[in-house]
C-alpha cells in the first residue's frame, strides 16, 4: 500500500498535470490537497478579485476530482506544517506538487522540500511553463533582456523538441482515501469555509462574466481558435470586439496549461509554418514564459524597476485623489475611464486598453507604477505576478524590453483609432453614449452648451502639459547609468 499527496496550487486541472498523473501511476491512494497559505504571494493572497475567481476555480476542480472517484482536501495556515500534518496523519509515501516561479514560493518550497524528505519521498514538476525558467537562455548562459530573441530561440527549441509539446492524458480514475484515512484528516475546510468570496455585491456581478474551470478553459481555446486567432493580429487591438483569448485568468490558475495552448494551436505544426496572426497568438503565451524568466532571474522587479536610472526618478507628491479618480474611471479621459470601469466590473481588461491607462498614470499622472501595479493584481481576476510586474514596467519603461519612457500614449489618438466608432467607451461610460463620434473620445472640445449637459467630470490634466512635464522629469535621470 503507497500512499500519495498531491499539493495543487496553480494547477487546477487534470489534463497535463504531471503531479497528478505520477501520483496516480505511482500510489495505490492519492490525496489531493490545497492549502490556504496566509504567506505572501502565494495563490490565495493575491488580490480581493483572484480570490473570488480562486473560489469557483476551488468548485470547479473538486467537482473534476469527485467525477474521477476523488475529492479535494482544502487545509489552512503554513503550508509546511500542514503537509507535515497531512502525511503523518495518512502515513503517505508520496508528496508530488507542480513548481511555482515567484521568488517567496521558491524560498518556501524548498525549505518544505529539505524538511518533507526526513519523513517521505518527495517529488516536483514543471506545469506552469514550458520552459523552465533557467532553460531559455542566451548562448552565455544569461537571461535575455529582450523579447524578440527569446521568441526566436524557443520557436527553434519547440520545433526541433516536439515532445515539450506532449501532454500528460487526465487520469481514468483517482484513488481515492478510503473511510479508515479520511477519519485520521483533522483540521478539513470546505471551501465555502476558506472565504474566498466576499459580501459584497461586485463579486457576483464580476463573475456573471466568466465560466471558471478546465472545462471552459478549454472551451473557451477551441472557440478562439475556430474565428478570432484567425484575425489575431488586428483584432486584439480593438476594445470593442471578442478579438482576444481571454485565456489569462485560466493559465494563471492553472484550468489549462501553456503546453495544452501551444500544443492545440501548433497540431503538430512547426513554429515557422504558423500564419501570422496565430504566430503573433503563440508570442502572447511565451511573453508570458519571459516574464517568469524575468521575475527568477531578477526577482526585485517585482516591485523595484530594472532599469537603476528609475530609482531616482522624481514622481508627483499629493497624488491620492488623482489615484482615486484613477480607480474610479472618474479621470475625465473616455478611453481610461472605461477601461478602469470595464476593470471594476468584469475583474479584466481589455489589453491595448492596459497600455493606454497604465501610460496615463504613469506620466500624465507622474504616478509611481507600483502604485497601478498594485490595484491591477487587487483587482484583476488575470493578477498574475511576473505578466503584471513586467507589464507596468514595461510600461514605465524600466524593465526589460520596455517601452522607452519617451513613448506617451495619448488616449485621444488611441481611442480614435481602436475604438473608432466609440462603442467600447459608451459600454463602459454611458454617460458619454450620445456624444458625437467626432467627440467622444475628447468631450471637452464640445460646444460648451452642450458639454454643460454632459454628467461627466473635465479632465484630471492637461494631455499636453502633463506630457511635457513627464519627458522633462524624464531628461533628469536620462543620463544616469542605466543599469
Amino acid at each position: 500500500m503507497s500512499t500519495g499527496i498531491v499539493w495543487f496550487r496553480q494547477d487546477l486541472r487534470l489534463t497535463d498535470n504531471p503531479a497528478l498523473q505520477k501520483a496516480c501511476d505511482e500510489c495505490t491512494t492519492v490525496v489531493c490537497v490545497f492549502i490556504d497559505d496566509p504567506l505572501e504571494q502565494t495563490l490565495s493572497q493575491l488580490g480581493e478579485a483572484s480570490r473570488v475567481w480562486l473560489h469557483h476555480s476551488l468548485k470547479a476542480f473538486d467537482k473534476s476530482l469527485r467525477s474521477k472517484g476523488s475529492s479535494l482536501v482544502c487545509l489552512t495556515g503554513d503550508s509546511r506544517h500542514a503537509l507535515e500534518r497531512l502525511a503523518t496523519e495518512l502515513s503517505a509515501t508520496h508528496i508530488y506538487w507542480n513548481r511555482c516561479y515567484d521568488p517567496v514560493t521558491i524560498e518556501r518550497d524548498k525549505g518544505i522540500k529539505t524538511a518533507l524528505k526526513e519523513i517521505t519521498k518527495v517529488e516536483t514538476f514543471n506545469a506552469m511553463l514550458v520552459f523552465e525558467p533557467w532553460e531559455n537562455l542566451k548562448g552565455d548562459g544569461t537571461p535575455y533582456r529582450v523579447f524578440t530573441p527569446f521568441w526566436k530561440a524557443a520557436a527553434k527549441v519547440l520545433d526541433s523538441n516536439v515532445e515539450l509539446l506532449q501532454l500528460a492524458a487526465a487520469p481514468a480514475t483517482i484513488p481515492p482515501l478510503n473511510a479508515g484515512q479520511l477519519k485520521k484528516l483533522s483540521d478539513v475546510k470546505t471551501i465555502d469555509e476558506l472565504g474566498f468570496v466576499p459580501d459584497k455585491p461586485w463579486a457576483d456581478q464580476m463573475m456573471s462574466h466568466w465560466e471558471v474551470g478546465e472545462m471552459s478553459a478549454i472551451s473557451t481555446l477551441s472557440h478562439f481558435l475556430e474565428e478570432p486567432v484567425h484575425d489575431y493580429a488586428q483584432g486584439r487591438n480593438i476594445p470593442a470586439q471578442s478579438g482576444t483569448s481571454k485565456l489569462s485568468a485560466h493559465l494563471h490558475f492553472g484550468e489549462i496549461s501553456p503546453r495544452y495552448v501551444l500544443a492545440t494551436l501548433f497540431e503538430g505544426k512547426s513554429a515557422t509554418s504558423l500564419t501570422d496572426d496565430q504566430e503573433t497568438f503563440a508570442k502572447e503565451i511565451v511573453w508570458r514564459e519571459f516574464a517568469y524568466c524575468l521575475i527568477f532571474h531578477f526577482p526585485h522587479t517585482i516591485d523595484q524597476p530594472l532599469d537603476k536610472r528609475f530609482a531616482k526618478f522624481e514622481w508627483a507628491k499629493e497624488t491620492k485623489e488623482h489615484e482615486r479618480r484613477w480607480q474610479l474611471g472618474q479621470t475625465g479621459v473616455p478611453i481610461v475611464d472605461a477601461g478602469m470601469r470595464e476593470l471594476y466590473a468584469t475583474g479584466w481588461m481589455h489589453n491595448r486598453v492596459r497600455m493606454v491607462v497604465a501610460s496615463y498614470l504613469i506620466k500624465n499622472l507622474l504616478v509611481p507604477w507600483q502604485v497601478g501595479e498594485r490595484w491591477f493584481r487587487n483587482t484583476l481576476v488575470d493578477a498574475d505576478l511576473a505578466s503584471n510586474a513586467m507589464g507596468w514596467q514595461w510600461s514605465a519603461g524600466s524593465g526589460a524590453d520596455a517601452a522607452p519612457f519617451f513613448r506617451v500614449f495619448n488616449p485621444v489618438l488611441q481611442g480614435e483609432k481602436f475604438d473608432k466608432s466609440g462603442a467600447y467607451v459608451r459600454r463602459w461610460v454611458p454617460e458619454l453614449s450620445n456624444v458625437d463620434k467626432k467627440f467622444v473620445h475628447q468631450p471637452w472640445a464640445l460646444p460648451e452648451a452642450q458639454r454643460k449637459l454632459l454628467d461627466y467630470p473635465e479632465p484630471l490634466v492637461d494631455l499636453k502639459t502633463s506630457r511635457v512635464r513627464a519627458l522633462d522629469t524624464f531628461q533628469k535621470i536620462k543620463g544616469t547609468k542605466k543599469v
